[in-house]
């Protein structure tokens, strides 16, 4: 009996951990939301209506660099994906990115970050378990190249990437940078045991009302 009642409150407290952490994960949604919306009020950094309309796939990242000598960058956000027939976005999976630089590096930057996902093939990247990109995955912030990391500018590009970067950080960097799924969010956020590929291609969950309000968001930018 003892051994039960045991079971029952280690249950008990598993339960509300998970409670949290979908609280949390959901506040993570609110927030880049929020980020998202700031971003396109900046007529210097928006993302252009047509370009997002194109969109086949979408990214949104939180991302932190700071570090002396070495550095360290880490960042999660959530990737959506559209559906190639009825046009609907599909609910949120939780990604997260890293990267390792070597080099004389002082300094820290905080930076917002949208991943435009251009094709089909772009888009099917998402269910890479360790997808990296660099140079031939960036673009430009707004219309000018003032948040750009690489060289791609034009909406043909498979993948485009926005910034609206605060803080300073100078220096040499080797760059390994890797998306990944977030697998302990995604677990805690829908409860079960589901692989990017089922959450954002074959329908295993369905939107949250955070997730809701972040294709809300995005939609409305659509005609601006």
């Amino acid at each position: 009996m003892k051994a039960i009642i045991v079971s029952l409150t280690m249950l008990g407290f598993a339960a509300s951990a998970l409670a949290l952490d979908k609280v949390e994960l959901d506040y993570r949604i609110n927030k880049l939301t929020a980020k998202f919306v700031a971003l396109q009020q900046k007529p210097d950094k928006r993302i252009p209506a047509e370009t997002l309309r194109k969109a086949r796939g979408i990214v949104l990242m939180e991302r932190t660099k700071a570090g002396f000598l070495f550095a360290y960058q880490g960042g999660n956000g959530v990737a959506l994906v559209k559906d190639a027939q009825s046009e609907q976005w599909s609910p949120a999976a939780f990604v997260r990115a890293s990267e390792a630089s070597l080099g004389f590096q002082i300094g820290g930057q905080q930076s917002f970050v949208v991943i435009l996902l251009m094709n089909n093939t772009a888009k099917d990247m998402l269910t890479d378990l360790n997808y990296k990109f660099g140079g031939e995955a960036s673009g430009t912030a707004g219309q000018d190249s003032a948040g750009a990391e690489g060289v791609v500018s034009s909406i043909e590009a498979p993948v485009l990437v926005y910034s609206d970067r605060k803080g300073l950080y100078g220096g040499a960097a080797i760059k390994g940078d890797t998306l990944a799924p977030d697998t302990d969010a995604n677990v805690a956020y829908y409860e079960q045991a589901v692989t990017m590929k089922e959450i954002l291609f074959e329908n295993k969950v369905k939107p949250t009302e955070a997730t809701s309000e972040l294709i809300k968001k995005i939609t409305e930018y659509f005609g601006q």
